[in-house]
């Protein structure tokens, strides 16, 4: 069971048991064995958490300033660090803060998994409510971003329409020996119609009036980088994620984008874990057209079939035909809509649901995935 959170409704691994629980009804001498996935974003943390990382609370600035606990994974001297933990949607004390939530938070855990000797991060993005542009990120990490009068710059995006002055001297010397992975599953630039505003500044709160506002704070804060580093990363992909946390991480952290899921995969041990098996279920709350462009499933699809392994999907509702679902590498898959027409009903009842799955999937086992 390699499947991803079913977003406002069970974690990865809750579907998994979920799913587990079916197929034990129908298939009791089938061995199942669940491997949580993540794309970068919500359920990075648990994903490697669940692959045996030690798990590291830490207390930090929440999205708009109120503490949160959060922790970050660790093994060895790798640290795996997921903002939507720490910065996310589900942090948000109140209604959604366009301009005054930042990634502060996110910054502080990168900061306390240095101080504790970490050497490589993993830094998942996904699930922002903020376009910062990575100001507090990197503010956190000893950046110091000034207004024109020479004072700090108010945290959020109202902030970075002031930043005038960028000093890195505390943030390279933290950084020194720090190697920064990016794990993300958006190529979005920082601007322009595909960027962080345009894109997902609507998704957090931003009006029609807020988003060309804030283009304009992220293309001065991207002159500014530009100008301070020599380097120009505003249009390299990956920048517009988690509303320009992504362009900091880039040019500011020298981080290596990588495919979130993959990311993820390696950290997991995916490949080793389903070596052997016949068959993989993996899915998401949603499979549509966004699944397609690197989400969790697909990675888990990719993987598992350069492994030879046939792939079943769940999800709680598809707008994939079964030639596209087929063409992606899916054998079968279920959906929670084909059981429970009501969107609400099924969200509030996804344990339930995906039990009757598992249950079916058992029933079909022999025919999906014969004994290699």
């Amino acid at each position: 069971m390699a499947a991803d959170k079913f977003k406002g409704s069970l974690t990865a691994r809750e579907v998994a048991d979920a799913l587990r629980a079916g197929v034990s009804r129908t298939a009791p001498t089938a061995r199942v064995v669940r491997v949580p996935v993540a794309d970068g974003g919500d359920g990075t943390l648990e994903a490697a958490l669940s692959a045996g990382f030690e798990r590291r609370p830490v207390t930090v600035a929440g999205p708009t300033g109120d503490p949160v606990d959060t922790a970050y994974a660790r093994r060895g001297d790798t640290a795996v660090v997921e903002l939507a933990d720490a910065s996310g949607l589900l942090r948000l004390p109140g209604p959604p803060a366009p301009w005054a939530a930042d990634t502060s938070g996110t910054g502080q855990v990168l900061a306390t998994a240095i101080e504790d000797g970490c050497r490589q991060v993993v830094l998942g993005v996904g699930g922002s409510c903020s376009t910062d542009g990575g100001a507090g990120l990197v503010t956190a990490l000893g950046a110091q971003l000034l207004d024109a009068d020479g004072e700090p710059i108010a945290p959020g995006a109202t902030g970075l329409r002031a930043v005038h002055r960028l000093d890195l001297t505390a943030l390279r010397t933290r950084l020194a020996g720090v190697s920064v992975v990016l794990a993300c599953d958006v190529d979005n630039p920082l601007l322009g119609p595909g960027g962080a505003a345009a894109v997902y500044g609507p998704q957090k709160g931003a009006g029609p009036d807020d988003v060309p506002l804030l283009e304009t704070a992220l293309a001065g804060w991207a002159d500014l980088v530009a100008r301070v580093t020599g380097r120009d990363l505003r249009d390299a992909p990956g920048a517009g994620a988690a509303g320009g946390a992504g362009f900091a991480a880039l040019a500011l952290l020298g981080a290596e984008l990588c495919s979130g899921v993959r990311t993820v995969l390696d950290l997991v041990g995916f490949d080793d874990v389903v070596r052997s098996a016949d068959l993989v279920v993996t899915g998401e709350g949603s499979l549509d057209e966004q699944s397609l462009r690197g989400k969790a499933p697909i990675g888990v699809v990719t993987a598992a079939t350069r492994l030879g392994i046939p792939v079943v999907g769940v999800c709680g509702r598809t707008t994939l035909d079964a030639a596209t679902l087929a063409e992606a590498g899916f054998r079968r898959v279920w959906s929670l809509a084909d059981h429970e027409p009501d969107p609400a009903v099924s969200m509030r009842d996804a344990a339930r649901l995906l039990t009757a799955v598992g249950a079916d999937l058992g029933h079909h086992l022999h025919q999906l995935a014969p004994t290699r």
